[in-house]
Formats: C-alpha cells, sequence, structure tokens
C-alpha cells in the first residue's frame, strides 16, 4: 500500500476511535449482543431495531477496547443503516474477506471500512477489527432479546 494512503487511514481510524459514530445506548432496541474479545479485553455491545421490513433502522454500540476495534464499530455502524439484513451479511462477509485475505482491490461497496485492510497484517487485532462484525452477525440472526458472542470461540467460522 502506498505510504500516503496508509496514513490517510491511520487518520480515519485515529479519528473513529477518538469520536466514534453511532456511539451510546439505543433503549428502543429490538436485538442487543454483547461481544468480547478476552485476548485484549474488547467489548461490544451492539443494539439494533429493525424496521418491519427487516432493514436495518437504527443501529448503536458502547463498550471499550482498542482504537482497531472501536474504529470498526463506528464504521460498521454507518455503512449498516438502512441495509437490509441480506445486504448487512453481505457486507459482513465482504468486511471479513478485507482483514483475513490478500486482495489487490477491496470491493468499493465497503467504502470507508476498507481502511481496515491493513490489520489483516497483523493477526491478533483481526479480532479486533472484526469483534463489532461479530455481534452484528448474531443481531442479524435474531428479531428480539439478547445474547453473546466471543472472537475465541468463532473467529473463523463464518
Amino acid at each position: 500500500m502506498n505510504p500516503e494512503l496508509e496514513e490517510l487511514y491511520q487518520a480515519v481510524i485515529l479519528d473513529h476511535s477518538r469520536r466514534p459514530r453511532n456511539f451510546g445506548e439505543l433503549p428502543d432496541a429490538a436485538v442487543l449482543v454483547h461481544g468480547d474479545n478476552p485476548v485484549c479485553g474488547d467489548e461490544i455491545h451492539l443494539a439494533v431495531k429493525f424496521h418491519p421490513d427487516g432493514r436495518v433502522q437504527d443501529i448503536k454500540f458502547s463498550g471499550h477496547g482498542c482504537a482497531i476495534s472501536q474504529a470498526s464499530a463506528s464504521l460498521m455502524t454507518m455503512k449498516l443503516k438502512g441495509k437490509s439484513r441480506a445486504q448487512a451479511t453481505e457486507m459482513f462477509r465482504a468486511f471479513h474477506d478485507l482483514v483475513t485475505e490478500e486482495r489487490a482491490d477491496p470491493p468499493k461497496s465497503l467504502g470507508d471500512l476498507r481502511v481496515m485492510q491493513g490489520v489483516r497484517k497483523f493477526p491478533q487485532r483481526v479480532k479486533c477489527a472484526i469483534l463489532a462484525w461479530r455481534a452484528l452477525e448474531q443481531a442479524l440472526q435474531q428479531n428480539k432479546g439478547e445474547s453473546t458472542v466471543s472472537t475465541e470461540t468463532d473467529l473463523v467460522a463464518s
């Protein structure tokens, strides 16, 4: 990756980790998923409200963690509002591939999420980047209720 682009990506990650978007509580959420990465202590609490047609009406997260996990959650929530469950699932798969596989040209559909591409060079950081996405994957399988996911039990499965 070219050095200027890498610097820009780092700046975007730092901005989203310091000032995360969609951070906070969502009192009328239908689904709450608690995600944890026990290796580094990251915790994400993802709250999702679905529109009657199944689209993501609102999505927020809270919790704490490293810059990578917070930025990934922030970017994810921005990208998912208004998406159908199928679109969100496809985005999960594309993001998973982005941070785990060598790709010359990541899908343009990921938009700003492509800043996370360099994470794959650091296997322990992949778990940080994917944590919010694992919570999303679980949320998409529910219509209501609470659940828990961990990077230590399901990272490789997809």
